[in-house]
């Protein structure tokens, strides 16, 4: 019976970020820089919000688009934060996470042979959903580039079976962002050609030094481009799962059809705790991104004293720091390092094969656990390099 499974569906692999995760737990006092979770509780008065909705029955199945007020909400607040502008009726969706709000974006614009261009490394979660949709993943080397798809990079890859971009800024798992400049220049090269452009912003408030830019507010962007966001960085809501798309409604109207039949609608409490996270709660990412910028400083200058290279993010929650100097692939290192040192950290190959050489490292801990890690980790280090690898 094992044949008659859909063969797209049995190609997929778990990721490797939990590949890992799930290892740490057989492994006493393991130490995990692994998942892309904030450390932080979600905002007392978010939780409160959710908890009046349950008291008061609001419980039931809302409109497939979500509660207007959540979209208003939502609207409101990309516009405030990124100068974003789209109708709350036509032109927002409420997902059950930015998971499924990339799912349906994908299964609403691609067709089977349709190549989509992912900036590599990258969040290994894109290229899966492009082959169930039948489409082909076109990865670009973003490793010579400091980790950016930049205008000149992206130029040689497209064709004209080129149906979208995916632009992960600031990305997962290298912390990079794209400036307005690089992204004004993306807009020149992409704006006459007949692709789409999924800009998936889930850390967008979660930049550090700087602010974040969308691609979507350039003009003559927005009708091509689809923004992705959503409350499980910014407000700590991973298990609320709610998420965003942010689309033309000509687009809208097709991937809200995707949804309904998907999942009907995001979980109504879940929608009413988001009203109060972009209401009331529109900086509570503040003090997270404040003790994020702090870590960071922390992590890598410990790791600048390991002599390990790593490209210093300026966004999100991670480090990508390059192990190539010790001669073992990103899973040798990776699965070494847990079974002697007691240290978890993700293999770079999990982010798709232009990830090997690299480990990724999640800051998203407090420092006595991120020290406690890096302690193990020089370790580590120190014996690789007394053995010669």
């Amino acid at each position: 019976m094992e044949s008659l499974i859909n063969p797209q569906v049995k190609d997929i692999q778990i990721s490797g970020i939990r590949k890992i995760a799930n290892k740490v737990a057989s492994i006493p006092d393991a130490l995990a820089l692994t998942i892309g979770q904030p450390d932080f509780p979600t905002p007392l008065h978010i939780v409160e919000a959710g908890q009046r909705a349950l008291q008061e029955g609001k419980t039931l199945y809302t409109p497939n688009a979500g509660v207007l007020e959540l979209r208003q909400a939502a609207a409101d607040f990309v516009s405030t934060r990124y100068g974003l502008y789209y109708d709350p009726v036509s032109e927002v969706i409420v997902t059950n996470g930015a998971s499924e709000a990339l799912d349906i974006t994908l299964r609403t614009i691609l067709t089977p042979g349709a190549e989509v261009i992912l900036p590599g490394p990258i969040y290994p979660g894109y290229e899966p959903l492009i082959k169930l949709c039948g489409g082909i993943p076109v990865y670009v080397d973003t490793r010579p580039h400091e980790f950016k798809l930049t205008a000149d990079v992206l130029e040689p890859y497209l064709t004209e079976r080129t149906r979208c971009v995916i632009l992960g800024y600031p990305s997962n798992p290298t912390g990079q962002i794209l400036t307005a400049e690089e992204l004004s220049e993306l807009a020149a090269l992409l704006q006459d050609r007949e692709l789409f452009i999924i800009s998936d912003e889930i850390y967008s408030e979660l930049v550090y030094g700087t602010t974040h830019s969308s691609i979507a507010a350039i003009p003559g962007m927005k009708e091509k481009t689809i923004v992705i966001n959503g409350l499980s960085k910014s407000h700590s809501m991973t298990g609320w799962r709610i998420g965003f798309t942010f689309a033309p409604a000509y687009l809208s109207q097709h991937m809200v059809k995707v949804h309904q039949y998907n999942v009907t609608c995001a979980s109504s409490v879940s929608q009413y705790a988001a009203i109060e996270a972009l209401t009331a709660g529109r900086d509570d990412a503040l003090p997270m991104r404040i003790s994020y910028a702090e870590r960071l400083q922390h992590t890598y200058a410990r790791l600048q004293e390991m002599s390990i290279e790593a490209v210093k993010p300026k966004g999100a929650f991670y480090l990508f720091p390059s192990i190539e100097r010790f001669g073992l692939t990103s899973e040798e290192f990776a699965y070494r390092l847990l079974e002697e040192q007691r240290v978890a950290v993700v293999p770079g190959d999990a982010f798709s094969p232009l990830g090997e050489g690299y480990i990724r490292l999640s800051y998203a801990y407090s420092l006595e656990v991120i020290d406690g890690a890096l302690d193990r980790l020089q370790a580590f280090i120190r014996k690789l390099d007394q053995a010669g690898t």
